[in-house]
Order: C-alpha cells, then sequence, then structure tokens
C-alpha cells in the first residue's frame, strides 16, 4: 500500500500534497457502507464558510475512485497519482461519514470530515477541513485554520451504476 501525503486528502486530491495514511479504525464495520459508495466519481465542491489566515479554494471539481480491500476503504486520484486510506466513521442507510487525518507540510496537521448522503448514482454532502499548525520550536498549537466545503458528486463507473 502506497503511503502519501496530501493536503486535502478526500476532497482535494488533485493539489498532490502527500498526507500519511492510516487504516480503518475499529468501531465502525466497513460491512455497512453501501456497495454504491465505490467506484469513480466526479466531485464538485464550493466552499460555504471559512475561518483564519489559510485561503482555501472557491470551488474545485475533482475525480475519487473510491475501492475496498478487506478492512480497508481506498480512495485514490488517477490523475495526480496521490492515495489515502480513509477511517469510516458513521454509517446508517445512505449516510456515510469518514475521516482522514494526517501531516501536512513540515508543522501541520490536517483532519478532513466528509459527510455525504448516496442517492443512486449521486451523492450531496459537506467536507469539514481543520488545519492546525504549530510550532517547529516547542510543538504547541500556533493557529487553527477551517473550511467547509457542499459537494455534489456524480458517479462515473463503478460498483451499484444501473442501466449505463
Amino acid at each position: 500500500m502506497k503511503y502519501l501525503k496530501n493536503l486535502i486528502v478526500i476532497f482535494l486530491l488533485f493539489m498532490g500534497v502527500s498526507v500519511s495514511a492510516e487504516t480503518l479504525k475499529a468501531g465502525v464495520s466497513v460491512d455497512l457502507v453501501p456497495d454504491t459508495f465505490y467506484g469513480s466519481w466526479r466531485v464538485a465542491a464550493k466552499v460555504s464558510k471559512q475561518s483564519g489566515s489559510m485561503n482555501f479554494r472557491p470551488q474545485t471539481v475533482d475525480f475519487w475512485n473510491l475501492s475496498r480491500s478487506g478492512n480497508v476503504i481506498n480512495l485514490s486520484n488517477p490523475f495526480t497519482g496521490a492515495e489515502a486510506s480513509v477511517n469510516v466513521d458513521y454509517v446508517e442507510g445512505n449516510m456515510i461519514r469518514f475521516t482522514k487525518k494526517g501531516s501536512y507540510d513540515f508543522n501541520k496537521i490536517l483532519t478532513d470530515t466528509v459527510d455525504i448522503k448516496l442517492s443512486g448514482d449521486t451523492f450531496t454532502g459537506i467536507n469539514s477541513l481543520i488545519l492546525e499548525t504549530y510550532s517547529p520550536i516547542d510543538g504547541k498549537l500556533v493557529k487553527t485554520d477551517t473550511a467547509v466545503y457542499i459537494l455534489k458528486g456524480e458517479k462515473i463507473s463503478g460498483t451499484g451504476i444501473t442501466g449505463k
């Protein structure tokens, strides 16, 4: 498994910044994730709100390839080569929450939480980002930047596609 660092691993993979990958944590079984979740998705996002000094990109269009290998869900972007394993925090029916937390740059930690509602070959949701910057001298938290994006996904191919 490749371990790349990525600025916004789940959402802004196209940025090509790497984040160390973590495997699924105990608590939510990946067996609960609907098959329609897996496959290739075109994902459009628009910033809803942000705070701090970091200027997040106002709009993006991205490509997610979601797959499962055993008890690990992988998200990759074939255009950038970025890959990450995601932690599934919550699944109830067609509602899914997954997170990724990892290093970004020399002294920053990025927490990326995505909540989506699947509806056939589309989904809607939000992506909440927290970017924490720590002092390189004493390791104390220096600042926190946040952003919330509104997501719209459209299935391109893969498991769960019907009539195509």
